[in-house]
């Protein structure tokens, strides 16, 4: 499970750090320490509610559609994550790693439908607030995708 969370934070974060990249921005990955220690905490008592860190983007004048993009970019790597690990069960299961696909399915369906919640500290609002089709359109197929890979245990 650790593995898989750990992916799908990783390559969220890595997905916002290289958007904002692309638009001429600098990007850094800065833990929170207290972050990690609500993650060992919860994953104490059956659950892990991560936050270890964020990427801050630095830069003037960053646009509503920039800032907006770069922030859609962490939700849909974890949707295109569900999605790979929802086509890889018919291989999983022959491998006997069927309930690691649909974890790697779940996993990462939740953190997009998470970060897409629309307050201010999430990647949510920022979509939100750039074009609410575009958030609407993809809470849906994250909402879509979690019931899904919930429902198929």
């Amino acid at each position: 499970m650790v593995v898989v969370v750990g992916f799908g934070f990783v390559l969220h974060e890595l997905a916002h750090k290289f958007t904002a990249i692309r638009y001429g921005y600098w990007a850094e990955y800065k833990m929170w320490f207290q972050g990690l220690i609500l993650a060992l905490v919860t994953s104490y008592f059956g659950f892990v509610f991560a936050a270890p860190g964020a990427v801050y983007i630095h830069g003037y004048n960053i646009k509503k559609s920039e800032n907006g993009i770069i922030s859609l970019a962490g939700p849909a790597t974890n949707i295109m994550l569900a999605v790979l690990f929802l086509i890889s069960i018919p291989l999983a299961s022959q491998y006997g790693l069927l309930s690691l696909a649909i974890l790697g399915a779940t996993i990462n369906s939740f953190l997009a439908v998470f970060n897409l919640i629309p307050l201010v500290v999430l990647d949510g609002a920022k979509i939100f607030k750039w074009n609410p089709l575009i958030w609407v359109a993809t809470m849906v197929m994250a909402l879509i995708l979690l019931v899904y890979s919930v429902w198929y245990v």
